[in-house]
C-alpha cells in the first residue's frame, strides 16, 4: 500500500493587508515603482533648496527606505527594516531643514511629504506604532528647525500637513482589520478542507488499487475455496506464496514491483524465507536510486536457494537507504545502498 500524505497543512498564520489588497507578485512590483516615483518627485525640489550633497543623501535615504519597506516579503515587516525607515526619513528631513535656501520661505519641507508615504506603507505592513514614532520624529525635526528660525511659520505648518495621510491610512487599517481576520479564517478553512479532500482521495485511490490487485491475484483461488473444492498440494503451495505476496504489499508497498515480486516468489518456492520491510526511506529519493535498491534485492533473491533474505528500506534521514541481508548456513552477505546510489557488499 502506497504511503498516504497525513501531514497537516501548515497554514499561514498571518494574512496581512498586502494580501487583502492584492499587493503580491507583479502588483507589488508596480506598487514599488509607483512609490519610488512619488518619492523621487517629492525629493526633487530639495536639489534647489539645499546643498547638493545634502539633497543627494536625502534622496538616496528616502528611496532606499521606500524600496525596503515595500520589497521585503515578510509580514509584519522586520523591526530592523522599520527602524531604518524611521531613521532614514528623520535624517533626510533633518538635512533638508538645517540647510535651507532663501526660497524656502515659500515652500514646504518636501521630505516630510515623502516620508508620510513611507510611513503609510509601514502601517500596511503591520508596523503602525513604528510608523507613528517615525512621524513624530520627522515632525520634531521640522519643529526644531522652526524654533531655530530655520523655517518660517507658513513653511512649518505646511510641512506638518502630510501627517493627515498617515492618519487616514491608520483609520483605514483599523476598519479593515475585522475583514482581514474573517478572510484569514475563510482561507485557513479552505486549506483544511482541501487537505482533507486530498487525503480522502489518496486513500480511496489506494484502496481501489489494492482491491484491483487482490481481485486479480486472489479471486481464482478464493472462488475455489468458496466452492468447497479440495485443494491440491500445488494449490496449497500457491496459497502460501499468494499470502506472502499480499503481506509484502502491506509491509513494503514501495518494494512491490513486478521484478522484485517475481524474484521473491521464486525464492520462496525454493524454500527461502523472504522478508520485505519498508520504513519510508524512499520518499524524496530519485527513481534511479530506488531502482538500484530493487535491483540489488532482486539479484540476491535470484541467487538464494536456502536460508533467508531480508530486504529493508530504512527510515528517512539515514545515510543508508536500503539493506539486503542474505543468510545461509555457509555464508552471510550484507548489501547496503546509500542515498547517493552507492552499493557496498560485506561478506
Amino acid at each position: 500500500m502506497a504511503p498516504i500524505e497525513t501531514r497537516v497543512v501548515e497554514l499561514d498564520s498571518r494574512f496581512g493587508l498586502r494580501d487583502l489588497l492584492g499587493l503580491r507578485g507583479r502588483a507589488a512590483w508596480l506598487f514599488l515603482l509607483m512609490l519610488e516615483a512619488v518619492i523621487a518627485l517629492y525629493m526633487m525640489p530639495a536639489f534647489a533648496d539645499t546643498p547638493l550633497w545634502a539633497a543627494i543623501v536625502s534622496a538616496l535615504l528616502m528611496l532606499i527606505a521606500g524600496g525596503l519597506v515595500t520589497a521585503i516579503p515578510v509580514d509584519p515587516l522586520p523591526l530592523p527594516v522599520a527602524f531604518f525607515a524611521v531613521v532614514a526619513a528623520t535624517a533626510a528631513t533633518g538635512l533638508s531643514v538645517m540647510n535651507p535656501a532663501p526660497s524656502m520661505s515659500h515652500q514646504s519641507v518636501w521630505s516630510a511629504f515623502a516620508s508620510s508615504y513611507v510611513f503609510s506603507v509601514l502601517v500596511l505592513r503591520g508596523r503602525i506604532r513604528t510608523a507613528w514614532a517615525g512621524a513624530l520624529a520627522v515632525a520634531s525635526a521640522v519643529l526644531l528647525a522652526g524654533v531655530g528660525e530655520h523655517l518660517p511659520a507658513p513653511t512649518l505648518v505646511g510641512s506638518l500637513v502630510p501627517i493627515g495621510t498617515l492618519t487616514a491610512i491608520s483609520f483605514f487599517t483599523a476598519i479593515m482589520r475585522p475583514m482581514q481576520r474573517s478572510l484569514r479564517m475563510l482561507r485557513e478553512d479552505a486549506m483544511m478542507r482541501a487537505a482533507a479532500e486530498a487525503t480522502m482521495a489518496a486513500a480511496d485511490s489506494e484502496r481501489n488499487r489494492q482491491l484491483a490487485r487482490l481481485d486479480l491475484v486472489a479471486r481464482p483461488i478464493l472462488e475455489r475455496i468458496a466452492d468447497g473444492a479440495e485443494l491440491t498440494a500445488a494449490e496449497q503451495e500457491e496459497c502460501r506464496l499468494l499470502e506472502a505476496e499480499l503481506r509484502d504489499g502491506l509491509r513494503a508497498p514501495q518494494l512491490v514491483t513486478e521484478e522484485l515480486s517475481g524474484a521473491a516468489r521464486g525464492a520462496r518456492g525454493r524454500g527461502v524465507e523472504v522478508v520485505l520491510l519498508d520504513d519510508g526511506g524512499f520518499a524524496g529519493v530519485p527513481e534511479w536510486v530506488r531502482k538500484r535498491v530493487i535491483d540489488a534485492a532482486t539479484k540476491e533473491l535470484d541467487a538464494a536457494n536456502h536460508g533467508s533474505v531480508t530486504v529493508r528500506v530504512l527510515p528517512l534521514g539515514r545515510h543508508v537507504l536500503g539493506t539486503v541481508l542474505a543468510h545461509a548456513p555457509d555464508h552471510d552477505r550484507r548489501t547496503e545502498i546509500d542515498t547517493d546510489g552507492r552499493v557496498s557488499v560485506t561478506d
